[in-house]
Parts: structure tokens; C-alpha cells; sequence
């Protein structure tokens, strides 16, 4: 088990609770992902980051970027649809996260944050995250 954490967010990683591997959370709110989702989570989040690091420099003090990205959770074709949208909004110094997690019929949705202090950490954590930290059974990984 991984446990990273700070102020404004969370992040465990247990791949023995499987379905549900890991947790995230943020300011007052937290749940559970399945490791296809942690995995779509992480892809996201590097891909935001790295276009932001990329354009940083280029952008004026008084500047705003918001990006966005949007990836398939699962095989459609077997019922396991869903998508997880993430949200980079900010400047070239400090930006927020935005998390939209929409199901596959009959699955729970998710939304959640984090602010402009927990961000940058969260998705840091991330990116450190290891593939052998994975689910049981889930091929995504």
C-alpha cells in the first residue's frame, strides 16, 4: 500500500482492495477509483502537466490557460463504457485540477477538485505512482 497526502489532498493506493485500488480526495470530499480509472487519472493528469510545463514560459504574467482532456475508461463494446474528463485552469505559476468521472450505465459518476496549493503536489504523486502498483486482474495496467 502507497499512501501520499497533503493539504487539500490524498492519494492511496492498495492494489489488495481490489476493485477499488485506490482513493483520492481533496478538500472535503474523497472516493474510491478502480485501477482503470487511476490509470486514465495518471494519463490525464501527465498529459495536462506536460502541455502546461511546455507552454509556461511562453505565457505573459497576466495570462490564463485552461486545458482539458478527456479519455475512454474501459472497453465500450463489453459494457464497461465511461470516460474520466480532467480540467487544468490557471497561469503560468499555479493552476487547479477538475475531475469529471461519467460511467458506464449503472455506475457511479464522480466529480471533484483541488485547489491551486494542492494541484501541483496531487498530480506529482501521480507521476510517481509505479506500474507495479497495479489492481488484480485489471489489464490496463
Amino acid at each position: 500500500m502507497e499512501v501520499c497526502e497533503g493539504p487539500g489532498w490524498r492519494l492511496v493506493v492498495d492494489p489488495a482492495r481490489w476493485p477499488f485500488t485506490a482513493l483520492i480526495g481533496g478538500d472535503g470530499w474523497a472516493t474510491e477509483l478502480t485501477a482503470a480509472e487511476l490509470r486514465a487519472l495518471q494519463l490525464a493528469a501527465a498529459r495536462l502537466t506536460a502541455q502546461h510545463r511546455a507552454m509556461a514560459n511562453v505565457l505573459m504574467a497576466e495570462e490564463a490557460v485552461a486545458m482539458e482532456v478527456e479519455l475512454p475508461i474501459g472497453d465500450p463494446e463489453a459494457g464497461e463504457g465511461g470516460s474520466l474528463w480532467l480540467g487544468l485552469d490557471g497561469d503560468r505559476h499555479r493552476w487547479t485540477l477538475q475531475l469529471v468521472l461519467t460511467p458506464a450505465p449503472g455506475g457511479r459518476g464522480i466529480e471533484g477538485g483541488w485547489s491551486a496549493a494542492a494541484s501541483e503536489a496531487f498530480s506529482a504523486a501521480l507521476e510517481r505512482l509505479r506500474p507495479a502498483e497495479q489492481g488484480a486482474g485489471d489489464q490496463d495496467w
